[in-house]
């Protein structure tokens, strides 16, 4: 089940840093929020559509990647879909990219597994956003915290985190 905390600012002590991004930025903004199982199988962003009552595709799950051995970036797709490697490395301006261990993911955002928004980064990296995105009114990313989403409309988070569209994601087919 979802629980909206409201629109625009959150009250004090309670933002995340992808929250207190957005509020800088003056952007409207949702959030909702959702129980969490760590056991689940399915995948954060899955699990969170599920419990949320949310289309898949709608919710857009956060990956870090290390392109060409030299820098991080990030990779959102919908939850229905998978990271293309080969494509975000071309997104990029490299040749490969590989995903980055759980805990190197953590330290270079400050968020945990599950909870890693693209809004507030530790530390800044090139963002790129499925172009999936774009046929879509809203989109649900992590609002930095597991169990928190926070829905806004695609061109609004590229704006707000300066990322670009590309064809980064494989959609699973079910014949």
């Amino acid at each position: 089940m979802s629980k909206k905390r409201g629109t625009g600012k959150v009250e004090a002590g309670a933002a995340t840093p992808a929250l207190e991004a957005l509020d800088k930025a003056g952007v409207s903004y949702e959030v909702l929020e959702h129980p969490h199982d760590p056991r689940t199988k399915q995948g954060f962003a899955l699990e969170g559509a599920e419990l949320m009552g949310l289309d898949p595709d709608t919710v857009y799950k956060t990956l870090m990647a290390r392109v060409d051995d030299s820098e991080d970036v990030v990779g959102i797709v919908p939850a229905t879909a998978t990271l293309n490697l080969k494509q975000l490395a071309k997104a990029a301006g490299g040749k490969r990219a590989e995903m980055l261990p759980v805990a190197r993911a953590q330290v270079v955002t400050g968020y945990i597994a599950g909870g890693i928004s693209p809004l507030g980064q530790k530390q800044p990296h090139r963002i790129f956003l499925d172009e999936s995105a774009i046929l879509q009114e809203a989109i649900h990313v992590s609002a930095g915290k597991r169990g928190w989403s926070v829905k806004l409309e695609p061109d609004t988070l590229l704006a707000v985190c300066k990322g670009t569209y590309a064809a980064i994601a494989d959609f699973k087919h079910h014949f």
